[in-house]
């Protein structure tokens, strides 16, 4: 019998959010990482490639720790790029559809004015969602407070060290407290990302490592077309018109500037 999310311990109208967005069934990570996150107060290494459901994995358990009669910042997840900035919250967003009281999420990226991103952070928020540079602007300023954060997430870790975070995540890390709890989710673990640990996570973390061997989406092709920036958008055109009527998801970057 497979397991379910509510034998995992998500509360029902969070599965009911779930199964509107078509997930079902648990992935692996989810599997083991979930009942950890819920019932243990710890610190947390979860190593799974990227596709492999991780954003539920820490963010369901995410939501069943707020309180949402606390209007201050409980949690901090960041993340390499302001894309998956923008899709974490987006999925922390419709997890909550049906949740009986209000959880509030905020991203903070690059890319867009900051007193925009002030103005609605202004408002209750629970769960901040970021990219290590802009919010460590926002800290610096003295406009955000992470001091009192419960949890802290890093996600795609091993790609914000590779993005030149290091400094970023390091500092940021220093104006949290040593109460919160760390989870740590990577495709792999590079000696940076060892450092980090050691430094700032608690030696009895429990460690969760997906198959690392084991191909996440292996029937996907991946081609490429070499063009200049002027004739990008005739090819790209002639591209939408020969695969008309194919899911755009099944379509992966095909066009690459030089």
């Amino acid at each position: 019998m497979e397991t379910t999310f509510f034998d995992l311990g998500i509360s029902k109208n969070l599965i009911k959010g779930l199964k509107e967005l078509n997930i079902k069934t648990p992935t692996q990570i989810q599997e083991e990482a979930i009942p950890v996150l819920l019932k243990k107060k710890t610190d947390f290494i979860g190593l799974a490639q990227t596709g492999t459901g991780k954003t539920a994995a820490f963010g369901l358990p995410i939501l069943e720790r707020i309180n949402p009669k606390k209007d201050h910042i409980q949690a901090l997840i960041l993340a390499p790029t302001r894309e998956l900035v923008q899709q974490i919250q987006k999925q922390l967003f419709k997890f909550t559809k049906y949740s009986n009281h209000k959880i509030f999420a905020e991203g903070v990226y690059g890319g867009e004015k900051m007193d925009i991103q002030l103005k609605r952070l202004q408002r209750t928020t629970h769960i901040i969602v970021a990219t290590p540079g802009r919010l460590l602007d926002f800290i610096e300023r003295g406009e955000i407070d992470i001091k009192h954060i419960d949890t802290l997430v890093m996600d795609e870790a091993d790609e914000m060290l590779s993005m030149g975070f290091k400094q970023d995540l390091n500092k940021i890390l220093e104006f949290t407290s040593g109460k919160r709890n760390t989870w740590l989710f990577s495709a792999t673990m590079p000696e940076e990302i060892k450092s980090i640990v050691k430094t700032y996570m608690a030696k009895d973390a429990v460690r969760v490592e997906i198959d690392k061997n084991s191909l996440v989406n292996a029937n996907i092709s991946h081609h490429y077309i070499v063009t200049s920036i002027k004739e990008k958008a005739s090819i790209i055109a002639q591209l939408l018109d020969k695969y008309d009527g194919v899911n755009p998801e099944t379509v992966h970057r095909p066009v690459e500037n030089r």
